[in-house]
């Protein structure tokens, strides 16, 4: 990066943090500072119990030696203050831990909320199945890098300048003087130290996060593609790639790793110069009464462990770089999901349930059309079924009346309605989550009523668990007839008056695709439906025909034509190969 690149970058840098930290502290802001607190306490008890051990096993020996003064030592208030910073110590520690890392749990789920809500906008469906492996990682490698803000930045940052206070203060009791030079060596070299380090291992932790998307992304398809990759005789050519991704990484760590040496050779040699100081300038007090000798061991043990709070930044500082990195990738993403949603499209006149008037629609990034001045009417409890080769245009006017795409020019008016696609999308869960995919508060009644009218209750009945039967990644389990049924009765759930069905029954073999288009046609009496479809058993569920052409609506054929018929008759039949239209 040029200089003037560089300079231009650092308001987008001050920007896009300052995005992070407001998602940070507009969640859970008190928890946050609580948690900050409570590592700065547990810091300053651990160096109490260090220091007044050390005070007290020195004003002990000096009291044992004069036997006058051992009748009158009182052991007991700094034994008890001993006991007390131990057990405290502990409190604040699992204190700090619960607090801290359940407020970066919470804040990193709305993070990821408010990410899906992100890709769950229009348009969004298509470039997430364009990259679906780096959105992803940006889920899991980004999120993850962004704890570190709060939980190895900030949360460090605070009780180091905390306890580098408090030293001070201490210091200062003796000579104002100390405390302060003390204050401001702790912060110049421990700050100093952190700083080196993360600007250091920026580029290199940058470089490992970035090799780790890339690896796992190699892995994934070696692992998907190897069919494919071992008939294209690409098999080895990709392990190989598998195997540099690889080695990449391993040099970024083995970088990380030798910053990693050198930042706590720095602070070893920062906290032994601190050591030597104290001890030079606590033995010149010492000499002129200023101190005793307990008060001495006090302030040498303070000294003992002020650099360590520091130290607790090196995880931080060299993962400032992957940080940095996914800073800059989420915080975009933040204000472009702020106020998403799915695109409501204003509704049409009374009666109808689609109205497109002058469509035209471009998609992004391209020049040529998809689509030319649509002008389509369709009335409720109308069925039509789009037909053509493909590249035509039918996805694109599917999408538009579906709201998941705005057309370029004209107007799209449409009643709220659900789109069955070509391919059933299942989770690995059990069949009734799979179904509250649609109806999060639905009883099991209703779900099962569902079921029966998809025609898929006695499956799910004859099985061990009923609704509670887990499915394997993408529906594993369930037949391909069943899988259909499936999401056939997640349809059914939702109530809307306007279905969208994309080649609702390919890939199923002429049983599976009877029945299931048996109960579309049955359940779909009261609703308009608008069909995508190359089949002509498909076709034949549809009132009017629409023909399309090169974005063009060239033809809308009515049943009951001769031109339907023989449209009809040009489609794919059950079983044949397809055919160019």
């Amino acid at each position: 990066m040029t200089a003037p690149q560089a300079k231009a970058a650092r308001p987008r840098y001050a920007t896009d943090l300052r995005r992070v930290l407001h998602l940070f502290f507009s969640q859970r802001a008190g928890a946050l500072w609580l948690g900050a607190a409570l590592a700065t306490l547990t810091a300053l008890m651990g160096m109490a119990l260090l220091g007044l051990s050390g005070w007290f096993i020195a004003a002990t020996a000096l009291a044992g030696a004069q036997a006058a003064s051992a009748v009158v030592f009182d052991v007991f208030m700094p034994s008890a203050g001993i006991r007390l910073l131990a057990l405290g110590r502990t409190a604040s520690r699992y204190g700090e831990r619960l607090v801290t890392h359940d407020a970066t749990l919470a804040v990193t789920a709305a993070l990821r909320e408010r990410l899906f809500r992100g890709w769950a906008a229009p348009d969004a469906a298509q470039r997430l199945l364009m990259r679906p492996s780096r959105l992803l990682f940006r889920l899991t490698g980004d999120i993850d890098a962004l704890e570190s803000v709060y939980l190895r930045l900030l949360v460090p940052a605070v009780a180091a300048a905390g306890t580098a206070l408090a030293c001070a203060i201490a210091f200062a009791v003796v000579q104002p003087w100390f405390g302060l030079a003390l204050f401001a060596w702790l912060m110049l070299a421990g700050g100093s130290i952190a700083w080196f380090t993360a600007s250091r291992a920026r580029h290199a932790s940058a470089r490992r996060g970035q090799h780790i998307e890339t690896l796992r992304a190699r892995a994934v398809d070696l692992v998907a593609g190897q069919t494919e990759l071992l008939m294209a005789g690409r098999l080895q050519a990709q392990c190989d790639a598998l195997a540099a991704a690889e080695q990449r990484l391993a040099q970024a760590e083995h970088a990380l790793n030798r910053l990693e040496v050198r930042a706590g050779l720095g602070w070893g040699l920062a906290s032994a110069v601190t050591l030597a100081a104290v001890l030079l300038a606590a033995g010149a007090l010492a000499s002129r009464g200023a101190i005793g000798a307990p008060g001495a061991a006090l302030l040498l043990l303070l000294a003992l462990t002020a650099m360590e709070p520091f130290a607790a930044l090196r995880r931080g500082a060299l993962e400032a770089g992957r940080t940095w990195l996914a800073i800059r990738r989420i915080a975009p993403r933040l204000v472009a999901a702020e106020g998403v949603g799915l695109r409501e499209l204003p509704l049409p006149p009374d009666g109808m349930a689609v109205r497109l008037q002058g469509v035209g629609f471009t998609h992004a990034g391209t020049r040529h059309a998809a689509l030319h001045a649509i002008d389509l009417q369709l009335m409720h409890g109308e069925r039509v079924a789009i037909v053509g080769p493909s590249g035509a245009g039918k996805s694109s006017l599917m999408a538009l009346i579906a709201g998941e795409v705005a057309a370029s020019t004209g107007a799209v008016q449409a009643v709220a309605a659900c789109w069955l696609t070509q391919r059933t999308e299942l989770f690995q869960d059990s069949v009734r989550a799979n179904l509250q995919v649609a109806a999060p508060e639905a009883s099991d009644e209703r779900l099962w009523h569902a079921l029966a009218q998809a025609g898929l209750a006695d499956d799910i009945r004859a099985t061990r668990a009923g609704l509670a039967t887990r499915l394997g990644e993408g529906g594993l389990g369930l037949s391909g007839g069943q899988a259909r049924r499936l999401a056939l009765a997640r349809l059914l759930l939702r109530e809307v008056p306007l279905w969208l069905l994309d080649e609702a029954t390919e890939g199923l073999d002429r049983a599976a695709a009877r029945s299931v288009l048996g109960q579309i046609d049955h359940l779909s009496a009261a609703r308009a439906v608008v069909i995508v479809t190359h089949l002509q058993r498909e076709a034949a569920l549809a009132d009017r025909l629409l023909c399309m052409e090169q974005g063009r609506l060239v033809a809308d054929l009515k049943r009951g034509t001769r031109e339907f018929e023989e449209r009809l008759a040009a489609l794919r039949q059950d079983g044949s190969k397809p055919s160019i239209e």
